[in-house]
């Protein structure tokens, strides 16, 4: 006992659940950890705090900030240090009477015997992937009659097998001897978890990326672990309970609700097993023979403060995903915003203003993004270009403020085509965006069941236009990127908003406009489009909302003014934890039919427009229909897991076209 701590007293909160006895037994026992990452720190220090007073600890590894996530030590002081004596440091303030072995250079065949000197259990803490050291380790404790323990950290569970002596052995269950190692990989992952609980709600499968050793991980999984791990460490120290021992397993998942207990006899020989492992090949093979980058690119490590805003700023959104911009650098604080417009071969930018409602939520975007680095933006259009070609000029200087609270959600502001809850807005919600949008503009909400209805109507017969209009099919067409989760410059299939059976049936429909047309006539083609992705979604949300100038639109540059205001109102909307969908073509539509604008040779189309533009101007007014900058619906929902991705930055930055001194 040291002069401040006293062990009775520090576990005697364990005494009730175990007697004065057993906590005596488990001060004198010593358990062995290899690895102290993910879940080798928490077993660590919940196996201290259960008061276990010896320890064998092995990691080579020092903390970065990629651990921050679920690894006890990570912190930013930690940076940089051996997790090995971080853990120790950690352990010791919890109990500083511990016998400490520390092997700071991790566990090896050569220390081998060493690090299992003297030790009551063994508790597996090293990587997913470092499958030959641990064959070592668990081949040495069977060798030795030394328990061990071994628990994964799945999605937001956990699965856990025991090795006991005169039981089945690690190597026996997993049959891993002559596999090569992305077999061994798969064999060690199918026999860990047998339930596979985990695999239901992976939202991004390519972030399992098997071949190049890298995997997503959760905190809650780490600690459920450590928690499992170490009742199985009581049970097995004190003789307590029945301890389930390989080919027995157990799984549990916190997301799932679910606890399986998995039995498997002959362990990875068994028909089961054969069976997933054969599916797994399927699903995964390619994958870990030819290794998969991630659908979400690693961004390019944004080194000036120039290079960071644009990393934000290209997360601003644009119809289709068409990023109508490209950026150019002549100085440090010197950006160059060249914008474009989509309306040669577009029917829903034919007059550029989606494209400038877009470059305005750009705009936005670069002025929030650069506050968080101390700089402020003065913006100017150059005026001597063609407004298909809007350019604009972006001077950066240092100001003292705080990081714009609407920075943090840039990445996430995202478009979602599901249904929502029809939860209405509180009165702190709807404030917070009517005051977003700003001077100039106001918001029109559409709410309540029968404007709800009335809005799935509209939508309705918006609908039909856009999918009996021949110059939609060629955009619809070409903005679509099938079997994908993810696009950087399209939309993924995955994030249409149409279920499998429809979603197979558009792809099939969209190779020809011939096929389209024969669906429209015989078989009701535009009948399962229109009320999955507009009257279910319309009768589904808190609201719809008409963003309005208070003036008349009639320059570019109301509308990248608009687009602004755009911006903001989506921003805060996520910031709200509100999800958001745009439904601009009615408003566009709309433009056309005030503008004169001839935007299909189908006379039934441009009738239709007119019949809604009508019903649009009952429902909101005229002057509100005119002065409409933007429309859409929020509510509360889901985070879709599919999305439209950005452009990387290599890809925006065009060379410098004139210098300026820095």
């Amino acid at each position: 006992m040291t002069a401040s701590f006293d062990y009775g007293i520090a576990f005697s909160r364990n005494i009730g659940w175990v007697t004065e006895a057993e906590q005596a037994g488990l001060r004198v026992r010593r358990i062995a950890i290899a690895g102290l990452g993910g879940v080798g720190g928490s077993h660590l220090l919940t196996l201290t705090r259960l008061g276990i007073g010896q320890f064998n600890i092995a990691d080579l590894d020092v903390f970065e900030p990629a651990n921050f996530n679920r690894q006890a030590g990570a912190s930013l002081r930690h940076i940089g240090r051996p997790k090995v004596e971080v853990l120790a440091e950690m352990a010791l303030d919890i109990n500083p009477e511990l016998d400490l072995r520390t092997f700071p250079h991790g566990v090896s065949a050569d220390n081998l015997d060493n690090f299992l000197e003297g030790v009551d259990l063994y508790v597996d803490g090293l990587d997913f992937f470092a499958v030959t050291i641990r064959r070592q380790v668990f081949a040495a404790c069977a060798a030795r009659g030394i328990p061990a323990i071994t628990a994964a950290p799945l999605g937001m569970g956990a699965a856990l097998l025991n090795f006991l002596p005169g039981k089945m052995s690690f190597e026996a269950y997993f049959r891993l001897e002559g596999e090569a190692e992305d077999e061994q990989l798969l064999r060690f992952l199918l026999g860990l978890s047998p339930a596979m609980l985990q695999m239901g709600y992976l939202v991004d499968p390519t972030r399992v990326d098997l071949a190049n050793h890298r995997g997503p991980s959760t905190p809650m999984a780490c600690e459920l672990c450590a928690g499992m791990a170490a009742t199985q460490a009581l049970k097995i120290l004190l003789g307590r309970g029945k301890t389930p021992a390989a080919p027995w397993g157990i799984h549990f998942d916190a997301y799932r609700n679910r606890l399986a207990l998995t039995w498997r006899p002959g362990g990875n020989r068994h028909p089961l097993q054969r069976l997933g492992l054969y599916v797994a090949r399927r699903r995964l093979g390619r994958q870990i023979s030819q290794g998969t980058q991630c659908a979400i690119p690693a961004s390019e490590t944004p080194l000036t403060p120039m290079e960071q805003i644009l990393d934000l700023a290209r997360w601003a959104p644009s119809g289709d995903n068409t990023q109508p911009w490209r950026f150019e650098i002549p100085s440090e604080r010197h950006l160059v915003v060249h914008g474009f417009d989509t309306r040669e071969h577009v029917i829903y930018d034919l007059q550029g203003r989606a494209s400038q409602l877009a470059l305005g939520g750009l705009l936005e975007t670069l002025e929030i993004a650069a506050q968080g680095r101390g700089w402020r933006c003065d913006i100017h259009r150059r005026k001597d270009l063609p407004e298909t070609r809007p350019t604009f000029d972006v001077k950066f200087s240092d100001t003292l403020t705080e990081p714009h609270p609407l920075e943090a959600v840039i990445r996430t502001r995202v478009t979602n085509r599901r249904a929502f809850s029809q939860r209405p807005l509180s009165s702190r919600e709807r404030s917070a965006l009517e005051a977003s949008v700003g001077a100039g503009y106001r918001v029109v909400w559409l709410e309540g069941s029968a404007t709800l209805r009335r809005m799935a109507r509209l939508l309705f017969a918006n609908a039909e236009i856009r999918l009996t209009t021949p110059e939609a099919y060629t955009v619809h067409k070409s903005i679509i990127e099938w079997n994908s989760q993810f696009s950087q410059e399209r939309i993924p299939d995955q994030a249409v908003g149409l279920d499998p059976v429809a979603l197979r049936l558009m792809r099939w429909a969209m190779q020809s406009w011939k096929r389209v047309c024969f669906l429209n006539r015989y078989l009701g083609g535009t009948l399962l489009p229109r009320l999955q992705l507009d009257v279910w979604p319309a009768l589904n949300c808190a609201a719809h909302f008409v963003i309005v100038a208070e003036q008349p639109l009639q320059a570019m540059d109301d509308y990248v003014t608009g687009g602004r205001a755009m911006q903001r109102f989506w921003l805060t909307a996520t910031h709200l934890g509100l999800q958001f969908q745009p439904e601009m073509t009615p408003l566009i539509f709309a433009s056309y039919i005030y503008n004169d604008v001839v935007f299909s040779q189908r006379s039934r189309s441009l009738a239709q427009a007119r019949r809604l533009t009508s019903q649009l101007e009952a429902l909101i007014g005229r002057e509100a229909c005119q002065q409409a900058v933007y429309m859409g619906r929020v509510g509360f929902g889901s985070v879709p897991m599919a999305r439209s991705l950005r452009l990387p930055l290599s890809r925006l930055v065009l060379p410098t076209v004139q210098h300026e001194p820095s």
